[in-house]
Formats: structure tokens, sequence, C-alpha cells
């Protein structure tokens, strides 16, 4: 108590402070540098990661890309590619002329170097670049190639893939937090009882937002997923502990003339409320931690970090701000449009068992939809951008002129004979989907000394330590197809070579694959594990965590589950993020209304007036909470372009009802079923039963 009165007390220096808070977090936000590559999350001991640091470190090469250009030329083509090696980070270009003389006709060269980079009207340039493959000045490289080559040349591969995702993140970004904003607004406008409040509530958020992002400076760099959700994530989940507050605060109001005791005591309420309720929010966002795949310890750092903020924004910040504006806020009330619940709540617990056979009947369906779901997922990131984008585009030519959906790089140790190198590049070009395979070997032949090559040439595809080749797949990235056909390069590539190493995107995406399969189940473990352990600890109960998480995780299961029945395809990282992100969201909803069902039960009521007394005083709570969270996603997963912004921002949407839903249906059911179960296992509730039992006794004696 004595906190929450110097929270009052000093109300205005509190508001200096976090404005005079605000202005290096605004440098640190603009500080903070984003990573828009996935395949950087990848553990650092695998073979795929430490390969391509071995390309680093070896060849001075990250990225690469090929450049397809039609309807050129040899000789503007040539003039071109000059063009481009004069880019800065541009390392090297192979071409025809890289290999002979402009004045040799390209025709004399073996039939399959020439169909390699040739079409009836176009042809294809392979650019390696001295920096990584999502570096700024990678990106910067392929906005400058893309000025020079102009309309008739496209640029394919990863980095291009990043420098779109970025420019296209960085329009929309904005909008994200405008729709967020707004639809949240007309949520809190509609189901709260004031027309202002709803914006001193979003100035106390945008503060702790803006708090947040600049505290982000300090973890070095965020990923694009956590810079477009975070602020969207934020607003969505710790809007309730801003309602929280209003609500205590108007309660106390009617019992103390003082608004600034009526606050001191709002405060001091609302903190322990609010802080078991931020727990399990908090819990569920640290469970991404536990992922190998380390984009989730981002997002859930961030998130743990920005939920934290909003507990104490709401216990001191806000409350500031509603003393400051109080006049205008107590002039501008209105009528919640929220009816009394009372009827509704008689009338859903009277017939229970109807949600019971309900509740029943859509688990095994449920179940079984997001049993399939995490098999349906898609790992391609060029499948999450619009198709009109140029990245997109680009890869569309490659397959379509030279039949090439992904690209391997192999690192050979140069120990390896020349004759055996042959050998294995003669085997790998006989598996299934293998196009061909590029080296010293296959350009020069056998019978040609690699003296007479020029060193632009041998510099590229050779150092001291490994020679490079390039296998080109029809397999696309991702799929089954090129996963089975990376396994037998992999096989044939360790029968010549043991310490050789298969990199490029496919590799290493296949590698993400198995890793966050894995991940989908820690992450879903811990967050079960650790919120089961919260709400024991917060109801004293050994049955009432069972039942909680039994009514979320069949909402999760539906939501997530409904994808396949739709025949929808997730991009991989949403139902690792949502699995956690909902159980710890929404199960307060669920906490809310078991605590007060406990409160009656502990105070004298059988169990139907409880739960009825439980359900029409938590509705109004949890569907202003539950509207909120939709609201906040459901205009971002429509609006954007994103598909991986989309998908996670539709599931949360749609979790937050499906939730709502259950909890208000499906849980009272429950807890009429399971009354006696609760009593005897909940601390401060073994008596209830005991003392009915000695009541009836009495009364057969009399």
């Amino acid at each position: 108590m004595k906190l929450a009165r110097a929270v009052v007390k000093h109300r205005v220096l509190i508001l200096i402070l976090t404005f005079a808070l605000m202005i290096p977090a605004v440098f640190g936000y603009v500080g903070t540098r984003v990573n828009y590559d996935m395949l950087d999350y990848l553990p650092d001991d695998m073979e795929t990661v430490i390969g391509q640091n071995e390309l680093m470190n070896d060849f001075g090469k990250g990225a690469f890309s090929f450049i397809i250009v039609e309807d050129m030329s040899s000789k503007d083509v040539a003039a071109l590619k000059a063009k481009i090696e004069a880019v800065e980070h541009v390392d090297t270009v192979i071409w025809y002329d890289s290999v002979a003389d402009l004045s040799i006709p390209m025709e004399m060269l073996p039939d399959k170097v020439y169909n390699a980079f040739n079409t009836e009207n176009a042809t294809m340039m392979a650019v390696f670049f001295d920096s990584a493959t999502s570096a700024d000045v990678t990106m910067d490289a392929i906005r400058e190639i893309r000025s020079i080559a102009g309309k008739q040349c496209f640029v394919s591969g990863m980095s291009a893939l990043v420098t779109d995702l970025k420019d296209l993140c960085e329009r929309e970004e904005p909008i994200y937090v405008a729709l967020a904003v707004a639809l949240a607004t007309v949520a809190m406008l509609l189901f709260l009882d004031s027309w202002l409040a709803p914006f001193i509530f979003l100035a106390s958020i945008a503060m702790m937002i803006i708090l947040n992002l600049g505290s982000n400076y300090f973890l070095g760099e965020i990923s694009y997923i956590t810079k477009a959700l975070s602020a969207v994530l934020q607003l969505a989940v710790t809007m309730d502990y801003s309602i929280f507050l209003w609500h205590s605060y108007n309660e106390q109001l009617r019992v103390y003339d003082d608004h600034r005791e009526a606050m001191a005591v709002a405060v001091h309420n609302t903190f322990t409320s609010v802080l078991g309720s931020s727990i399990t929010t908090i819990a569920g966002f640290i469970a991404l931690c536990f992922m190998s795949f380390t984009m989730g310890r981002d997002l859930g750092i961030v998130m743990a970090n920005g939920v934290l903020l909003g507990v104490i924004g709401c216990v001191t910040v806000l409350p500031s701000l509603i003393l400051l504006f109080d006049k205008p806020l107590q002039k501008t009330k209105h009528k919640s449009l929220i009816p009394d619940m009372r009827k509704f709540a008689k009338g859903a617990v009277k017939v229970f068992p109807v949600f019971l056979i309900i509740f029943a009947l859509l688990i095994p369906p449920a179940y079984y939809g997001y049993s399939k779901t995490n098999d349906e997922v898609y790992y391609d990131m060029g499948q999450c951008l619009p198709q009109d984008i140029e990245f997109v585009i680009a890869n569309s030519k490659l397959r379509e002129d030279f039949d090439i959906a992904s690209t391997h790089m192999l690192l050979v140790d140069t120990s390896v004979s020349p004759k055996d190198v042959r050998s294995m590049i003669k085997e790998m070009e006989k598996v299934d989907g293998v196009k061909y395979v590029l080296g010293l070997e296959s350009v020069i032949g056998s019978r040609v000394p690699e003296e007479i090559l020029p060193d632009s040439v041998t510099s590229v595809l050779k150092s001291d330590k490994w020679e490079l080749m390039l296998i080109n797949s029809e397999y696309r990235v991702a799929s089954n197809e090129v996963n089975g056909q990376i396994d037998e390069l992999n096989t044939i590539l360790k029968k010549y070579d043991e310490g050789g190493m298969l990199i490029g995107e496919a590799p290493c995406m296949k590698d993400m694959i198995e890793t966050t399969d894995h991940d989908f189940q820690v992450v879903t473990l811990v967050s079960v594990i650790a919120i089961f352990v919260i709400i024991a600890l917060v109801e004293k109960s050994i049955s009432l965590p069972f039942i909680l998480i039994a009514v979320i995780e069949t909402a999760i299961f539906i939501n997530l589950g409904l994808p396949h029945y739709l025949g929808q395809s997730l991009p991989f990282i949403a139902p690792i993020c949502i699995s956690t992100i909902q159980l710890g969201a929404t199960v307060d909803y669920a906490i809310l209304m078991t605590t007060r069902y406990k409160t009656e039960r502990i105070g004298g009521a059988d169990k139907r007036s409880s739960v009825v007394t439980a359900l029409s005083s938590s509705i109004p709570s949890i569907i202003v909470s539950g509207m909120g969270l939709f609201a906040a996603t459901f205009g971002v997963a429509l609006y954007s372009n994103i598909d991986i912004v989309s998908s996670m921002c539709m599931l949360l949407a749609r979790g937050a009802l499906i939730s709502m839903v259950l909890v208000i249906l499906v849980l009272p059911a429950l807890l009429m079923l399971c009354d006696k179960v609760i009593c005897k296992t909940t601390i401060g509730m073994t008596h209830i039963n005991t003392k009915k039992k000695k009541a009836e006794v009495i009364s057969d004696e009399k």
C-alpha cells in the first residue's frame, strides 16, 4: 500500500521520468538492427552453418545470387557484368567471359556448361558477395544491381528475398500499429463505460511499447517478425491490465470521496491481480526461449519484457494519467453496452450437460486437425511474399527458363584427387532432380590443365583448403523431394570426403525443418508445465490446473486444427508461437472465473450459485479482454501482405475468440461437473463437503 500511495503522490514526477526515458528509447529503437534472414537463427554447431562460415572465412564469400538477363546481346551482357562487378561488396561475377574471350563463340563451351547458363532469349550469371546473406551492405548491393540492370534483369537468391522482405516490412509496419490501435480503440469504446478512457489507456500502453522497443538495442538485433509483431502483441496482451485498474478505480470511488485515496487502493488491488495474470503470459513467452531455433528466444525475450513493462506502466504511468485527466474522464462516462449477464449465466449453467457433450465431441476432431498442422506447414520464405514482388518473379524466371528451383553449394577438401572429384560429380548428377554439378573439373574436363584457366575463375572455385562446386536442382527449397535429394548427395559426398560439406538455402532449410519440429514439442511441453505450476500455486489446487489447461488447450487444438480442415498451409513458425502465446494470454480468462468461483464456494454458496455468480461477473471482463486481443490482431491479419505476419495475427485473433467462447460455455460446465473433486484437492476448500455432510447428519438425527 505504501508503494501505491507513493505512485499517487509522485504522479507528475512519474510522467516526467517516463517522457524523459522515451527520448533515449526512440534512439535505441532506431539504432536496433533488424535481421530478415531466418537461417541466421539456426544453432551454430550445425554443419550447414559451419559450412557457411567456412565459405565466408576461406573464400571471402557470403551471399550468392543468380542474375537472369533477357533479350540482351553478349556485348551488352559483358558491359552489364562489368558494371555489376564494380558494385561495392560484389566479390565475383561468373559468366561466359569469365572462362573464355567473347571472340570465341559461346557454342564452343561444353554443352552442359552452355545449357546451364543460356536459353533461347536469356543468359544467366552467378554473383558472389563478400558479405553475409542478410547484411545491410548486401541488401544495398542488391538494390544497386537492380537499378543498374533495369527491367530486363531479375535477381534471385536469399539476399534478394531478404531485401524485398525488408522493404515490404518497412512500408507495412506503421500501418500494422495504426490498425491495431484503431480497432482496439473501437473495441474499448464499445465495451467500456467511458469515451475518453480508451485514449488514456492507449497513451500509457504506447509509452511502454516505446520503452520496450528502445530496450531492444541491448539485444544487438531483433528478427523482423519480432519487430513487426511486438508492438501489436504488447498492445493486445497488456490492454487488460488498464481495464482492471479502471474498473477497480471506479469501484473505489464509491467507497472513498478522495480520488487520490481511491486510486491508491485501486493500484494496490490491481497490482495483486495483474501480477498473477501477467505471470502466465510471461511464462508463455519465456517458453519460446527454449527453442533451439533462436528466433523464438528473440520474440520470447522481447515480449516477456513488454508484458513486464505493461504491468509497471499499469500501476505507475496509467494511474498518473487517470488522475491528471480525472475530471474529463468522469464527465465522459457512459453506460456500458454489455448488459447484465446474470440471466444468461443461469441459463448456461442450467444446461451445462449439453456443453459437456459438445466439448467431448469437439476434442477428437480438434486434436486430429492439430496433430496434422505441423505436417502441413511450409518453410520456403518465398511463399510468404506477394506473387508480384521482384524476388518471386526472379525465382519464377529461374524455374521456367532454366529449370532451377534451388542451388546447393559443395565444399570439398582440396586433398581429394581430381579423378575422385569427377567420379563424385558423375554420381551426384545421377541423383533424381540434380540438373548438373558445376566445378573446376566439370568446366575444364579431364584433358584441360587447371593452370590455363584465369585466376578470376580458379580463385572463385578453389582455395588452399576447399574446392567450391554449385549443384543446381529441379526441386524447390523445403520440399520433401529436395530434402531426400540432400540426404543422397550427403551420402555420396561423405564417401569421397568425410569432412566435406553441403551448404546453401535448401540444406539449411532441411536443418530448420528438423530443428523446429523438435522445438514445437519442447515449447508446448514447457509452456504447459510452467503454466500448470503457476495455476497450481495461484489457485492452491491440484485439480484446477488440469481443468483450466484442458479448456485452453482444446481452444488451441481447434484454432490450430482448423487450417487442416480448411486446406490452409501455415508458415512453420506460426504454430510454435501460437501454441504457447494463446495458452499464456488467454488462460487468464479461466483463472479470473475460477478465482471468483472459489471465493463464492469458500464463502458458503452452493456450487450452482457459485458458478452462476462467477460466470455472470466474469463475462464482461472476458469479453472486453478477448475482443481487445481480437481487435488488435484481426486488422493486421487482413491487411498484411507478409504471410507469416498475417497468419500469426489471424491465429491470435481467432484463438482469442475460441478461448473466450470455451471459457464462457465449457469452463462453468466443468466446474459444475468437478465440484467435489475441486473441493477435495484445493487448499481452503476441503472443509466445504465436510460441512455439507455434517449438516446432513444433524438433519437426519433430528
